[in-house]
C-alpha cells in the first residue's frame, strides 16, 4: 500500500515538471466541454497508454520500443491534424470528410451534435503515446523495479497509480483552465479566439514532441524541482534492511524456508543443469552475484575459498548471476567474466530473475546456506562476517555426517578490486549515471535519450559529478557521442570504481585519468598506470584510483579520447 501512495504522489508531482507543457494544449483543447464527457475520458485513455507503454519499454526489450516509436508518430499525425482543426473551422470541415463514417472522431462536434465520449479517449491515447514524463526518483524507481521483476499485475498497477497522480494533478488544471476559458469567452466574446489559440499551441507541442524539446531542452529547465521531494518520499516509505540473523555457536540454526526451484536459469557455466532433488545430500551455499557488483567482487575470494576447501566434504557452491545491467545478461559476457574472476564452481545464469524471486532475494551479494535435507538454514546480505559464515558451512557439513574437516578460515589475500574495502564509513555512495537513478548531478537538467552538449562546473560540492562534452544519457548509461569527453567527481574514498563499457561497435576506448589534476602517479587503480592512461575494452568495472595512502576527498577526472564510451555506475571503497 505504501508504495501505491508512494506512486500516486510521484505522478501528482509531474505537474511541476516542466517536460509535462508539450502535453498540457492537448489536455486544454477541450477544457470547455463537460469533464464526464470530454476530460475525464480523454485523462482516462491517456493513463492507461502511458501505463501500458511503460510497462512494455521496462520488460519488453527492443521490440516494444520500436513499436511505442511508430506509436508516437501516428499520435503526432493525429494531435497535429486536432490543431489543425482548432485553427480554422472551414479546414475542421474540409478534413473532417473522410472521417464522417468514423464518427468524426478527429474534429470537434457542434452542440447539437453532442460530446464523444470515445472521440475524447482516442484523444487521450494519442496524448499517452507521446507522453514522456521526467524520470524523477520515484518513477526510476518504479521503472527498474518493473525490469528486475517482470511482467506482473503489480509492475502495470503500479505505473498505472503513477499515470493516475498525473491525471489528477491534470484534472485539476483543466478545472481551473475550463472555467478561465469559459469566463474569456462570456467577457471578451473571444471564443474563437481561444479556439485558436488552443489549437496553436496543440501544434507547438507536437512540434516540441517530434523535435525532442520536451526530452531535452525542458527536462534541463529548471522551473520547478521535484526531486528532493520525491526522494524525501522514498526515504519515508522504504523498509529498514531485513536483520541479519547471528549463528550462536552450539546452537542449532533455525530452518528459514525450503531450497526454490532452480529450473528458471536460462543457462549453466561449469555444470550441467542443477536441481533441488539432485542436490539432496548436498551442504549447498547459493551466491547470488553480478560481475559488475563491487561487493560481490570483494566477496568472491571467500566464496571461491570454501567452494576449494569444501569441496571433497560435501560442499556445493552455486552462483546465481543475477544481472544489474543490461550488458550482463550476455551470456558470452558472463562466461568471460567467470572465467576472468577464476570462479570454477557452478554458475546459473538468471536473467529472469526466476531464482532471485524463488528466494524472495533484494540483495546483491547474498549468501543462503542449505543443509543436506534442502532446507535453508542460514542466510547473510553483503560483504563481511566471513568467519561466521564459514563455521555455518561446517555446522551444516558436520550435522550432514562429514568428519575431519579441514581447519582454520579461508584467509583471502586478495589483490585489486577483490580486496577488502577501507571500511570507511564517509566514502562516497554508489552513484548511478543513467537518469533512472542519478543523484548529485551537477551539469544541470538531463536530456532523457537525447543527445545533448554538457558543462562541468568549476567546482564541485562532495559527491557531486558531472559530465562535460556531448553526451546521449540514457536509463541505465550514459554514451559518449564525441572524443574528449570528461566525467568529474569529488568523492571520499581509498578506491574509485566505475562501470564502463567501449562503444557498440566493441572499439577499444583511450581514456586518460586526474586526481586533483595531477597524474595520479602511486594513486592509480590496476586498471589504469601511473600517468593514469587505460583502455577501455569490455564491459565491467574498472577500477581507477587506489589512494595509497588515506581515504581523503579529492576530484577525480576522466577524459576519454575516443567517442563511443559507455558510463554505467560509481562504487567506492
Amino acid at each position: 500500500m505504501l508504495v501505491l501512495i508512494l506512486a500516486y504522489l510521484g505522478g501528482v508531482l509531474t505537474i511541476l515538471s516542466p517536460c509535462i507543457l508539450p502535453v498540457l494544449p492537448f489536455v486544454f483543447a477541450r477544457a470547455d466541454r463537460p469533464f464526464a464527457r470530454n476530460g475525464l475520458p480523454m485523462l482516462l485513455g491517456m493513463a492507461l497508454t502511458f501505463a501500458l507503454v511503460a510497462t512494455l519499454a521496462a520488460v519488453g526489450g527492443g521490440w516494444a520500443i520500436r513499436a511505442n516509436q511508430y506509436g508516437r508518430i501516428v499520435a503526432m499525425i493525429v494531435l497535429a491534424v486536432l490543431g489543425l482543426t482548432l485553427l480554422s473551422s472551414h479546414l475542421a470541415e474540409w478534413i473532417s470528410r473522410p472521417f464522417v463514417a468514423l464518427g468524426n472522431k478527429l474534429t470537434q462536434r457542434s452542440d447539437a451534435e453532442g460530446d464523444s465520449a470515445w472521440s475524447a479517449a482516442g484523444l487521450g491515447v494519442a496524448t499517452g503515446l507521446l507522453w514522456a514524463p521526467c524520470a524523477g526518483p520515484i518513477l526510476g524507481l518504479l521503472l527498474t523495479g518493473a525490469a528486475l521483476n517482470g511482467a506482473s499485475v503489480q509492475t502495470t498497477l503500479l505505473l498505472l497509480t503513477y499515470a493516475a497522480g498525473a491525471a489528477t494533478s491534470l484534472a485539476l488544471a483543466l478545472a481551473v483552465g475550463g472555467r478561465v476559458f469559459a469566463l474569456m469567452k462570456r467577457s471578451l466574446g473571444a471564443g474563437e479566439w481561444v479556439r485558436r489559440a488552443l489549437g496553436a499551441l496543440v501544434l507547438v507541442g507536437v512540434a516540441a514532441i517530434a523535435l525532442g524539446v520536451d526530452t531535452g531542452l525542458l527536462t534541463r529547465v529548471s522551473l520547478a524541482s521535484t526531486g528532493g521531494i520525491e526522494q524525501k518520499l522514498i526515504d519515508a516509505v522504504r523498509p529498514a534492511p531485513a536483520p541479519q540473523p547471528v549463528a550462536k555457536a552450539g546452537e542449532p540454526l533455525p530452518v528459514e524456508g525450503e531450497l526454490p526451484s532452480l529450473a528458471g536459469a536460462t543457462q549453466w557455466i561449469n555444470s550441467v543443469p542443477l536441481t533441488a532433488q539432485s542436490l539432496r545430500g548436498k551442504v549447498v551455499l547459493v551466491d547470488f552475484w553480478t560481475y559488475s557488483c563491487i561487493n560481490c567482487i570483494r566477496s568472491l575470494p571467500y566464496v571461491r575459498g570454501w567452494a576449494d576447501k569444501y569441496k571433497d566434504h560435501g560442499l556445493v557452491v552455486i552462483g546465481v548471476h543475477a544481472p544489474e545491467f543490461a550488458f550482463e545478461k550476455e551470456p558470452q559476457n558472463v562466461i568471460k567474466a567467470v572465467k576472468d574472476l577464476g570462479v570454477d564452481y557452478p554458475v546459473a545464469l538468471d536473467n529472469d530473475y526466476a531464482i532471485w524471486k524463488g528466494f524472495s532475494n533484494e540483495y546483491w551479494p547474498a549468501h543462503y546456506f542449505i543443509d543436506a535435507q534442502g532446507r535453508i538454514r542460514h542466510h547473510h546480505f553483503g560483504e563481511g562476517e566471513y568467519d561466521q559464515s564459514e563455521d555455518v558451512i561446517r555446522q551444516l557439513l558436520t550435522e550432514a555426517g562429514q568428519k575431519n574437516l579441514p581447519g582454520g578460515y579461508v584467509q583471502a589475500g586478495a589483490q585489486g578490486a577483490e580486496a577488502a574495502g577501507s571500511g570507511d564509513a564517509q566514502r562516497s555512495p554508489e552513484t548511478y549515471v543513467g537518469y533512472a537513478r542519478a543523484e548529485n548531478f551537477a551539469s544541470g537538467q538531463v536530456a532523457h535519450d537525447d543527445a545533448w552538449n554538457y558543462h562541468a562546473p568549476a567546482t564541485l560540492m562532495a559527491n557531486q559529478w558531472a559530465l562535460d562534452g556531448h553526451w546521449t544519457v540514457r536509463e541505465e548509461s550514459a554514451r559518449l557521442d564525441s572524443a574528449n569527453g570528461r566525467i568529474v567527481y569529488r568523492f571520499r574514498g581509498r578506491d574509485l570504481h566505475l562501470v564502463l563499457g567501449p562503444s557498440s561497435d566493441g572499439k577499444p576506448v583511450r581514456f586518460r585519468v586526474t586526481i586533483d589534476g595531477k597524474a595520479p602517479s602511486a594513486d592509480h587503480g590496476m586498471d589504469t598506470d601511473a600517468d593514469g592512461n587505460g583502455t577501455v575494452t569490455s564491459q565491467r568495472l574498472y577500477q581507477l584510483v587506489r589512494q595509497a595512502g588515506g581515504t581523503g576527498e579529492r576530484t577525480f577526472e576522466i577524459t576519454f579520447l575516443d567517442p563511443g564510451v559507455q558510463a554505467y555506475a560509481f562504487t567506492f571503497g
